[in-house]
Protein backbone atom coordinates (compact mmCIF):
# COMPACT_ATOMS: atom_id res chain seq x y z
CA UNK A 1 0.00 0.00 0.00
CA UNK A 2 2.86 2.37 0.96
CA UNK A 3 4.56 1.87 -2.45
CA UNK A 4 0.88 2.55 -4.30
CA UNK A 5 1.24 5.77 -2.56
CA UNK A 6 4.98 6.69 -3.78
CA UNK A 7 3.95 5.16 -7.20
CA UNK A 8 1.20 7.17 -8.50
CA UNK A 9 2.22 10.51 -7.68
CA UNK A 10 5.40 9.44 -9.52
CA UNK A 11 3.22 8.39 -12.35
CA UNK A 12 1.26 11.43 -12.39
CA UNK A 13 4.48 13.60 -11.92
CA UNK A 14 5.91 11.84 -15.44
CA UNK A 15 2.34 12.50 -17.17
CA UNK A 16 2.68 16.21 -16.55
CA UNK A 17 5.98 16.09 -17.44
CA UNK A 18 5.04 14.39 -21.14
CA UNK A 19 1.93 15.97 -22.05
CA UNK A 20 2.93 19.86 -20.84
CA UNK A 21 4.65 22.06 -23.50
CA UNK A 22 5.43 25.30 -23.10
CA UNK A 23 3.27 27.23 -25.44
CA UNK A 24 3.03 31.11 -26.21
CA UNK A 25 0.33 32.55 -24.41
CA UNK A 26 -2.12 33.29 -27.56
CA UNK A 27 -2.61 30.04 -28.61
CA UNK A 28 -6.27 28.89 -28.19
CA UNK A 29 -6.96 26.03 -25.62
CA UNK A 30 -3.61 25.43 -24.54
CA UNK A 31 -4.35 22.38 -22.23
CA UNK A 32 -6.54 20.66 -24.88
CA UNK A 33 -3.47 21.66 -27.69
CA UNK A 34 -0.93 19.56 -25.09
CA UNK A 35 -3.43 16.49 -24.45
CA UNK A 36 -4.19 16.30 -27.99
CA UNK A 37 -0.28 16.80 -28.96
CA UNK A 38 0.49 14.48 -25.72
CA UNK A 39 -1.39 11.49 -27.68
CA UNK A 40 -0.19 11.72 -31.21
CA UNK A 41 3.28 12.00 -29.89
CA UNK A 42 2.48 8.56 -27.85
CA UNK A 43 0.81 7.15 -30.91
CA UNK A 44 3.85 8.22 -33.45
CA UNK A 45 6.46 6.88 -30.75
CA UNK A 46 4.32 3.61 -30.68
CA UNK A 47 4.22 3.26 -34.63
CA UNK A 48 8.14 3.88 -34.65
CA UNK A 49 8.66 1.05 -32.44
CA UNK A 50 6.54 -1.25 -34.95
CA UNK A 51 8.31 0.07 -37.46
CA UNK A 52 11.62 -0.64 -35.97
CA UNK A 53 10.90 -3.98 -35.18
CA UNK A 54 9.67 -4.27 -38.77
CA UNK A 55 6.30 -5.70 -38.59
CA UNK A 56 4.81 -2.76 -40.58
CA UNK A 57 5.40 0.76 -41.91
CA UNK A 58 4.97 3.20 -39.03
CA UNK A 59 2.56 5.15 -41.68
CA UNK A 60 0.21 2.45 -42.21
CA UNK A 61 -0.08 1.81 -38.03
CA UNK A 62 -0.16 5.50 -37.44
CA UNK A 63 -3.18 6.10 -40.46
CA UNK A 64 -4.59 2.76 -39.37
CA UNK A 65 -4.74 3.95 -35.32
CA UNK A 66 -6.19 7.79 -36.72
CA UNK A 67 -8.93 5.40 -39.10
CA UNK A 68 -9.86 3.59 -36.17
CA UNK A 69 -10.16 6.20 -33.36
CA UNK A 70 -12.15 8.47 -35.93
CA UNK A 71 -14.88 5.60 -36.44
CA UNK A 72 -16.31 6.65 -32.77
CA UNK A 73 -17.24 9.52 -34.46
CA UNK A 74 -20.84 9.95 -36.15
CA UNK A 75 -20.98 12.74 -38.67
CA UNK A 76 -24.13 11.80 -40.95
CA UNK A 77 -26.49 14.15 -42.30
CA UNK A 78 -29.69 14.05 -43.51
CA UNK A 79 -29.86 16.72 -45.79
CA UNK A 80 -27.08 16.39 -47.71
CA UNK A 81 -26.18 13.74 -50.16
CA UNK A 82 -22.88 11.27 -49.63
CA UNK A 83 -21.69 9.30 -52.36
CA UNK A 84 -18.61 7.87 -53.28
CA UNK A 85 -17.37 7.88 -57.31
CA UNK A 86 -14.51 6.94 -59.52
CA UNK A 87 -12.72 10.04 -61.63
CA UNK A 88 -10.50 8.80 -64.10
CA UNK A 89 -9.05 5.95 -61.88
CA UNK A 90 -9.27 7.97 -58.91
CA UNK A 91 -11.79 7.52 -55.87
CA UNK A 92 -13.70 11.05 -54.92
CA UNK A 93 -16.84 11.69 -52.35
CA UNK A 94 -19.01 13.71 -53.18
CA UNK A 95 -21.18 15.74 -51.23
CA UNK A 96 -24.49 17.23 -52.91
CA UNK A 97 -27.28 19.85 -50.91
CA UNK A 98 -30.37 19.18 -51.18
CA UNK A 99 -31.86 20.89 -54.50
CA UNK A 100 -33.42 23.76 -54.24
CA UNK A 101 -36.57 25.06 -56.39
CA UNK A 102 -35.07 28.59 -57.22
CA UNK A 103 -31.81 27.32 -58.75
CA UNK A 104 -30.84 25.24 -61.57
CA UNK A 105 -26.74 25.21 -61.42
CA UNK A 106 -25.10 25.29 -58.13
CA UNK A 107 -21.27 26.26 -57.04
CA UNK A 108 -18.80 23.70 -56.36
CA UNK A 109 -15.85 22.88 -54.67
CA UNK A 110 -12.90 20.46 -55.35
CA UNK A 111 -11.17 19.91 -51.77
CA UNK A 112 -7.92 18.05 -51.25
CA UNK A 113 -7.45 16.37 -47.72
CA UNK A 114 -3.93 16.78 -45.43
CA UNK A 115 -2.10 14.83 -43.32
CA UNK A 116 1.41 15.53 -45.07
CA UNK A 117 0.75 13.48 -47.64
CA UNK A 118 0.60 9.96 -46.03
CA UNK A 119 -2.41 10.50 -43.29
CA UNK A 120 -6.41 10.94 -43.42
CA UNK A 121 -8.80 10.32 -45.57
CA UNK A 122 -11.38 11.91 -47.65
CA UNK A 123 -13.72 9.43 -46.00
CA UNK A 124 -12.99 10.13 -42.54
CA UNK A 125 -15.35 12.31 -40.24
CA UNK A 126 -12.96 14.97 -39.68
CA UNK A 127 -12.95 15.75 -43.34
CA UNK A 128 -16.61 14.67 -44.09
CA UNK A 129 -17.69 16.76 -41.53
CA UNK A 130 -15.80 19.75 -42.72
CA UNK A 131 -16.73 18.89 -46.41
CA UNK A 132 -20.77 18.50 -44.92
CA UNK A 133 -20.69 21.65 -43.29
CA UNK A 134 -19.06 23.46 -46.95
CA UNK A 135 -21.97 22.25 -49.25
CA UNK A 136 -24.64 22.83 -46.02
CA UNK A 137 -23.10 26.67 -45.88
CA UNK A 138 -22.74 27.20 -49.35
CA UNK A 139 -25.04 25.23 -51.21
CA UNK A 140 -22.58 23.31 -53.01
CA UNK A 141 -21.06 20.24 -54.82
CA UNK A 142 -18.14 18.84 -52.56
CA UNK A 143 -15.94 16.82 -54.30
CA UNK A 144 -13.27 15.54 -51.67
CA UNK A 145 -10.62 13.53 -53.44
CA UNK A 146 -8.68 10.13 -52.16
CA UNK A 147 -5.81 10.62 -53.64
CA UNK A 148 -3.45 7.55 -52.94
CA UNK A 149 -0.74 7.96 -50.09
CA UNK A 150 2.86 7.06 -48.73
CA UNK A 151 3.78 4.52 -48.44
CA UNK A 152 1.44 2.99 -51.13
CA UNK A 153 2.93 5.65 -53.82
CA UNK A 154 4.91 8.73 -53.16
CA UNK A 155 5.64 11.88 -55.69
CA UNK A 156 4.31 12.41 -58.22
CA UNK A 157 1.66 9.98 -57.59
CA UNK A 158 -0.76 11.69 -55.13
CA UNK A 159 -0.45 15.06 -57.29
CA UNK A 160 -1.44 13.05 -60.71
CA UNK A 161 -4.27 11.75 -58.21
CA UNK A 162 -5.57 15.25 -57.62
CA UNK A 163 -4.63 16.18 -61.06
CA UNK A 164 -6.40 13.77 -62.62
CA UNK A 165 -9.65 13.97 -60.46
CA UNK A 166 -10.18 17.36 -61.03
CA UNK A 167 -9.44 17.77 -64.75
CA UNK A 168 -12.62 14.94 -64.78
CA UNK A 169 -14.38 17.16 -62.44
CA UNK A 170 -14.13 20.15 -64.49
CA UNK A 171 -15.52 18.32 -67.96
CA UNK A 172 -18.58 19.91 -69.20
CA UNK A 173 -20.68 16.83 -69.01
CA UNK A 174 -19.94 15.79 -65.81
CA UNK A 175 -20.77 19.54 -64.31
CA UNK A 176 -24.02 19.09 -66.07
CA UNK A 177 -24.68 15.44 -64.06
CA UNK A 178 -24.00 17.21 -60.67
CA UNK A 179 -25.56 20.22 -61.76
CA UNK A 180 -22.74 22.32 -61.11
CA UNK A 181 -22.17 26.29 -62.75
CA UNK A 182 -18.86 26.17 -64.82
CA UNK A 183 -17.97 29.40 -63.91
CA UNK A 184 -17.87 28.93 -60.18
CA UNK A 185 -15.64 25.93 -59.11
CA UNK A 186 -12.73 26.67 -56.65
CA UNK A 187 -9.89 24.30 -56.00
CA UNK A 188 -9.38 24.03 -51.91
CA UNK A 189 -6.93 21.90 -49.83
CA UNK A 190 -4.93 22.13 -46.03
CA UNK A 191 -1.61 21.21 -45.25
CA UNK A 192 -0.49 18.48 -47.79
CA UNK A 193 -3.60 18.81 -49.27
CA UNK A 194 -3.15 22.72 -49.90
CA UNK A 195 -0.17 21.91 -51.93
CA UNK A 196 -1.36 19.43 -54.12
CA UNK A 197 -4.39 22.57 -54.73
CA UNK A 198 -2.01 24.89 -55.62
CA UNK A 199 -0.14 22.61 -57.48
CA UNK A 200 -3.15 21.76 -59.67
CA UNK A 201 -4.18 24.91 -59.99
CA UNK A 202 -0.73 25.66 -61.68
CA UNK A 203 -1.04 23.39 -63.56
CA UNK A 204 -4.16 24.25 -64.99
CA UNK A 205 -3.34 27.40 -65.80
CA UNK A 206 -0.72 26.06 -68.01
CA UNK A 207 -3.23 23.70 -70.07
CA UNK A 208 -4.70 25.49 -73.17
CA UNK A 209 -7.52 23.41 -74.06
CA UNK A 210 -9.53 23.29 -71.02
CA UNK A 211 -12.73 25.05 -71.71
CA UNK A 212 -13.81 25.34 -67.57
CA UNK A 213 -11.08 26.51 -65.02
CA UNK A 214 -11.48 27.49 -61.31
CA UNK A 215 -12.66 30.54 -60.21
CA UNK A 216 -10.68 30.39 -57.35
CA UNK A 217 -8.07 28.56 -55.40
CA UNK A 218 -8.29 28.81 -51.42
CA UNK A 219 -5.25 27.37 -49.81
CA UNK A 220 -5.25 25.98 -45.75
CA UNK A 221 -2.41 26.70 -43.99
CA UNK A 222 -0.58 25.26 -46.74
CA UNK A 223 3.30 23.17 -46.93
CA UNK A 224 3.98 25.20 -50.51
CA UNK A 225 8.44 24.57 -50.04
CA UNK A 226 10.93 22.46 -48.97
CA UNK A 227 13.78 25.01 -49.99
CA UNK A 228 14.40 26.87 -46.59
CA UNK A 229 13.32 24.83 -43.47
CA UNK A 230 14.58 28.07 -41.19
CA UNK A 231 12.01 30.96 -41.88
CA UNK A 232 10.79 32.84 -39.55
CA UNK A 233 8.34 30.35 -38.52
CA UNK A 234 10.09 27.02 -38.90
CA UNK A 235 12.65 28.73 -35.94
CA UNK A 236 9.42 30.09 -33.89
CA UNK A 237 7.64 26.98 -34.29
CA UNK A 238 10.11 24.69 -34.43
CA UNK A 239 8.62 22.21 -31.49
CA UNK A 240 5.14 23.68 -31.83
CA UNK A 241 2.13 21.16 -31.48
CA UNK A 242 0.91 19.61 -33.79
CA UNK A 243 3.72 19.51 -36.11
CA UNK A 244 7.28 20.72 -34.93
CA UNK A 245 9.67 20.91 -37.36
CA UNK A 246 11.47 17.85 -37.62
CA UNK A 247 8.17 16.02 -38.36
CA UNK A 248 7.61 18.43 -41.59
CA UNK A 249 10.90 17.20 -43.04
CA UNK A 250 10.23 13.89 -42.38
CA UNK A 251 6.95 14.08 -43.89
CA UNK A 252 8.63 15.73 -47.16
CA UNK A 253 11.59 13.01 -46.77
CA UNK A 254 8.62 10.19 -47.01
CA UNK A 255 6.63 12.02 -49.79
CA UNK A 256 10.03 11.82 -52.16
CA UNK A 257 10.99 8.33 -51.02
CA UNK A 258 14.19 9.52 -49.19
CA UNK A 259 16.29 8.06 -46.38
CA UNK A 260 15.87 9.38 -43.19
CA UNK A 261 19.75 9.94 -42.96
CA UNK A 262 19.35 13.25 -44.90
CA UNK A 263 17.10 15.19 -42.43
CA UNK A 264 19.94 16.88 -40.14
CA UNK A 265 21.19 17.89 -43.84
CA UNK A 266 17.74 19.50 -44.78
CA UNK A 267 17.16 20.95 -41.34
CA UNK A 268 20.45 23.55 -41.46
CA UNK A 269 19.58 24.25 -45.57
CA UNK A 270 22.85 21.98 -47.13
CA UNK A 271 20.86 21.17 -49.60
CA UNK A 272 20.12 24.63 -50.63
CA UNK A 273 23.63 26.07 -50.02
CA UNK A 274 25.12 28.82 -52.07
CA UNK A 275 27.29 26.14 -53.99
CA UNK A 276 24.48 24.31 -55.39
CA UNK A 277 24.24 25.36 -58.77
CA UNK A 278 20.61 23.96 -59.20
CA UNK A 279 19.50 25.55 -56.28
CA UNK A 280 20.66 29.30 -56.95
CA UNK A 281 18.07 29.87 -59.82
CA UNK A 282 15.24 29.40 -57.02
CA UNK A 283 16.67 31.45 -54.60
CA UNK A 284 15.34 34.74 -55.22
CA UNK A 285 11.80 33.34 -54.94
CA UNK A 286 12.03 32.53 -51.34
CA UNK A 287 14.10 35.36 -49.99
CA UNK A 288 11.18 35.98 -47.10
CA UNK A 289 13.39 39.27 -45.73
CA UNK A 290 11.65 40.57 -48.77
CA UNK A 291 8.55 38.84 -48.88
CA UNK A 292 7.49 38.71 -45.42
CA UNK A 293 6.23 41.68 -43.14
CA UNK A 294 8.37 42.92 -39.89
CA UNK A 295 5.69 41.22 -37.55
CA UNK A 296 6.43 37.62 -39.06
CA UNK A 297 10.28 38.15 -39.37
CA UNK A 298 10.68 39.63 -36.03
CA UNK A 299 14.25 39.45 -35.27
CA UNK A 300 15.20 36.02 -37.48
CA UNK A 301 17.88 35.55 -39.24
CA UNK A 302 18.03 34.37 -42.72
CA UNK A 303 20.59 30.36 -42.55
CA UNK A 304 21.91 30.02 -45.60
CA UNK A 305 25.18 27.50 -46.20
CA UNK A 306 28.67 28.64 -47.89
CA UNK A 307 28.95 25.13 -48.41
CA UNK A 308 26.52 22.49 -48.53
CA UNK A 309 25.94 19.26 -49.93
CA UNK A 310 24.98 19.10 -53.82
CA UNK A 311 23.93 14.98 -53.56
CA UNK A 312 21.05 15.84 -51.89
CA UNK A 313 19.16 17.47 -54.84
CA UNK A 314 20.38 14.77 -56.67
CA UNK A 315 19.17 12.02 -54.84
CA UNK A 316 15.96 13.94 -54.21
CA UNK A 317 15.53 16.17 -57.53
CA UNK A 318 11.37 16.84 -56.56
CA UNK A 319 12.98 19.22 -53.82
CA UNK A 320 13.15 21.93 -57.02
CA UNK A 321 10.04 20.72 -58.71
CA UNK A 322 7.41 23.01 -58.93
CA UNK A 323 5.04 20.13 -58.86
CA UNK A 324 6.01 19.60 -55.06
CA UNK A 325 6.65 22.86 -54.15
CA UNK A 326 4.87 24.91 -56.09
CA UNK A 327 6.37 28.25 -54.19
CA UNK A 328 9.37 28.05 -56.35
CA UNK A 329 7.02 28.31 -59.29
CA UNK A 330 7.94 31.46 -61.82
CA UNK A 331 5.81 34.80 -61.97
CA UNK A 332 4.31 33.58 -65.37
CA UNK A 333 2.69 31.22 -64.05
CA UNK A 334 1.68 32.77 -60.99
CA UNK A 335 0.47 35.59 -62.55
CA UNK A 336 -2.22 32.88 -64.53
CA UNK A 337 -3.34 31.98 -61.11
CA UNK A 338 -6.84 32.44 -59.68
CA UNK A 339 -8.35 34.58 -57.17
CA UNK A 340 -6.91 33.19 -54.25
CA UNK A 341 -7.43 32.61 -50.57
CA UNK A 342 -4.67 32.00 -47.75
CA UNK A 343 -5.37 31.08 -44.31
CA UNK A 344 -1.99 30.88 -41.94
CA UNK A 345 -1.82 30.41 -38.13
CA UNK A 346 1.36 32.37 -35.85
CA UNK A 347 1.62 29.17 -34.41
CA UNK A 348 2.55 27.20 -37.24
CA UNK A 349 5.69 25.77 -39.12
CA UNK A 350 4.41 26.49 -42.13
CA UNK A 351 2.91 30.04 -41.22
CA UNK A 352 5.54 32.22 -44.02
CA UNK A 353 5.00 29.16 -46.74
CA UNK A 354 1.39 30.63 -46.94
CA UNK A 355 2.62 34.02 -46.52
CA UNK A 356 4.93 33.88 -49.06
CA UNK A 357 3.14 32.38 -51.47
CA UNK A 358 0.39 35.28 -51.45
CA UNK A 359 2.76 38.08 -51.74
CA UNK A 360 4.56 36.34 -54.50
CA UNK A 361 0.35 35.66 -56.04
CA UNK A 362 -0.11 39.28 -55.40
CA UNK A 363 3.17 40.90 -56.47
CA UNK A 364 2.00 38.58 -60.07
CA UNK A 365 -1.11 40.78 -59.97
CA UNK A 366 -3.64 38.15 -58.43
CA UNK A 367 -6.15 39.31 -56.27
CA UNK A 368 -5.15 37.60 -52.82
CA UNK A 369 -6.63 37.34 -49.34
CA UNK A 370 -4.32 36.32 -46.98
CA UNK A 371 -6.42 35.50 -43.77
CA UNK A 372 -4.26 35.40 -40.70
CA UNK A 373 -5.06 33.89 -36.77
CA UNK A 374 -2.92 34.56 -34.10
CA UNK A 375 -3.73 32.42 -31.75
CA UNK A 376 -4.52 29.39 -34.20
CA UNK A 377 -1.90 26.19 -34.84
CA UNK A 378 -1.56 23.68 -37.16
CA UNK A 379 -4.36 21.31 -38.31
CA UNK A 380 -7.02 23.32 -36.27
CA UNK A 381 -9.96 23.57 -38.68
CA UNK A 382 -10.97 19.96 -38.68
CA UNK A 383 -10.69 19.57 -34.90
CA UNK A 384 -14.16 21.01 -34.52
CA UNK A 385 -15.96 17.87 -32.96
CA UNK A 386 -15.62 15.78 -29.63
CA UNK A 387 -13.14 15.29 -28.35
CA UNK A 388 -11.18 17.32 -30.66
CA UNK A 389 -13.04 20.48 -30.52
CA UNK A 390 -11.13 23.63 -31.13
CA UNK A 391 -12.76 27.09 -30.69
CA UNK A 392 -9.57 28.07 -33.20
CA UNK A 393 -11.41 25.17 -35.59
CA UNK A 394 -14.45 26.89 -35.45
CA UNK A 395 -13.19 30.09 -36.42
CA UNK A 396 -10.43 29.36 -38.89
CA UNK A 397 -13.76 27.22 -40.24
CA UNK A 398 -16.10 30.03 -40.47
CA UNK A 399 -13.60 32.57 -41.83
CA UNK A 400 -12.87 30.46 -45.04
CA UNK A 401 -16.19 29.46 -45.63
CA UNK A 402 -17.52 33.24 -45.65
CA UNK A 403 -14.59 33.60 -47.96
CA UNK A 404 -15.79 31.49 -50.20
CA UNK A 405 -19.61 32.54 -49.52
CA UNK A 406 -18.89 36.04 -50.43
CA UNK A 407 -16.52 34.94 -53.55
CA UNK A 408 -17.31 32.02 -55.27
Amino acid sequence: MRAAWVLLPALAALSAYYVYLPLPGAVSDPWKLMLLDATFRAVQQTCHLIHYLRLSHHLIVLNYLICTFDKLKDVSSEDVKITDAVFDGVEVRVFEPPAKGDESLKRSVVYIHGGGWALASARTSLYNNLCRIMAESLNAVVVSVEYRLVPEVCFPEQYHDALRATKHFLQPDVLAEYSVDPSRIAVSGDSAGGNLAAAVCQQLSKEEDLTVRPKLQALIYPVLQAFDFNTPSYQQNMNMPVLPRYVMINYWIDYFNGNYDLAHELLINNHTALNVGRALSFRARLNWTSLLPASFKKSYKPVVQTTGTAAIVEQLPALLDVRAVPLLADDVTLARQPRTYVLTCENDVLRDDGAMYAKRLEHAGVPVTLDHFHDCFHGCMIFTVWPTDFSAGVHTRNSYIKWLDENL
